[in-house]
């Protein structure tokens, strides 16, 4: 957890340092035909855009086609598991229990490309990373290669047993802003449904006697997850809430059992 946020916070730093030498390039050579609209530019900052811009360095009001490469809508927050319908984990599911304050969500998205209808509303379909990491109460080690979700308990006392998942998601997202108010700034609205495909699932333990131990295996978590997304924010800093519809693992003991996450979004564009 803590060298995927330092990973994410690095990368923000290098482009939004980008930025500022773009800026710095382009006062430097700036003459007064500068006022004419720009029919192509690259906005670097937490992310790359690529489209149209005016003289006043707002987006063109007239509709067209936007995206690119880009690092944004970073989920940072927690993750929590529903069991048909209860934040409670019934009998079955016990074996699951799980630190709450050390249960947490990471995602961003890499790229994007969708269409701008008017300053005000555009959609688009994005692709990046989630990972959601469960670190359990009890000394269990989840078995790899198994029909359904299985563990076997352990005579040792793990100080780490942390249970994760990391997808390839695909949200399709539905973005509303505000009119930029005094300062260049507004508020964003954004919500849709995405998809998921399982990358790997993993185990990563520490203790006194074995030290630290990495496995990896499908864990039987669903291979195919579905679900939506509620972002709301003001310039580049917001909220989220993610709920996934589907069952979390691919196991029948496990029928109900979901997951959702919420945290705060950093970078809106």
């Amino acid at each position: 957890m803590k060298r995927l946020v330092l990973t994410a916070v690095l990368v923000s730093g290098l482009t939004m340092l980008a930025g500022l030498g773009a800026k710095a390039q382009e006062g430097n050579g700036r003459e007064q035909d500068s006022v004419k609209r720009k029919k192509f530019d690259i906005n670097y900052g937490l992310g790359i855009t690529i489209g149209k811009r005016d003289s006043t360095g707002t987006m063109a009001k007239n509709g067209r086609f936007v995206g690119g490469i880009t690092f944004t809508r970073l989920d940072i927050g927690f993750s929590k598991l529903i069991d048909n319908g209860s934040f409670s984990l019934s009998p079955t599911n016990d074996f699951l229990d799980y630190k709450a304050g050390k249960t947490s969500t990471v995602s961003f998205d890499v790229i994007q490309f969708g269409y701008r209808f008017n300053p005000n509303f555009k959609v688009y379909v994005a692709g990046g990373f989630d990972w959601t990491l469960i670190r359990l109460k009890k000394n269990i080690t989840m078995q790899k290669n198994m029909s359904q979700l299985t563990y076997i308990e352990e005579p040792i006392i793990f100080s780490k047993n942390r249970f994760s998942s990391s997808y390839l998601h695909i949200p399709l997202n539905f973005e509303f802003r505000t009119k930029e108010n005094d300062n260049g700034k507004r508020f964003y609205f954004v919500i849709g449904p995405e998809i998921s495909f399982l990358l790997n699932g993993k185990v990563k333990q520490i203790s006194d006697e074995r030290g630290k131990e990495k496995f990896k295996d499908d864990y039987n978590f669903a291979p195919f997850r579905y679900g939506g997304t509620l972002r709301f924010g003001y310039n580049g800093l917001g909220a989220f809430v993610k709920y996934y519809a589907n069952d979390m693992f691919d196991s029948a003991p496990q029928k109900g059992l979901k997951n959702m996450a919420f945290g705060l979004t950093f970078g809106l564009n």
